[in-house]
């Protein structure tokens, strides 16, 4: 347990993080502190007020966690093999895929996130075909 805790790092505060990709990085060192129960619901519903706050704030960055959709949601519906996209959220689909494998929706919404991430940069980095 204290190996464990030893490889979190120092607690950083939400006014040191620069974007919400820093946000769920403290998120997933200590999940337990961020979001109760674990519930990727409540992960969503907070990920909607840093983007309502980012907004209000003038704060330009890119959003990919929309509620109803956006490029996560897009990106995962395909990843779990659905023909068309949920209107219940990315966060109970998720919650549902980890149910039914026996595994932590919290875990299995970070390995999906570094996935997501991995392939956005690759994207990022092939030159378009002309």
């Amino acid at each position: 347990m204290a190996e464990a805790t030893k490889n979190r790092g120092p607690f950083r505060r939400p006014s040191d993080l620069h974007d919400v990709y820093e946000f769920l990085d403290e998120v997933r060192l200590r999940p337990g502190m961020w979001v109760r129960r674990g519930s990727l619901q409540h992960l969503d519903s907070m990920l909607t007020g840093y983007r309502v706050a980012s907004e209000i704030h003038g704060v330009e960055e890119p959003f990919v966690f929309g509620s109803g959709g956006g490029p996560f949601a897009e990106w995962l519906w395909k990843r779990l093999g659905m023909s068309y996209p949920s209107a219940l959220g990315w966060a109970v689909e998720i919650e549902r895929t980890a149910e039914k494998s026996g595994t932590s929706a919290m875990e299995l919404f970070f390995v999906l996130l570094d996935e997501f991430r991995t392939e956005r940069r690759q994207l990022a980095r092939e030159p378009a075909e002309e």
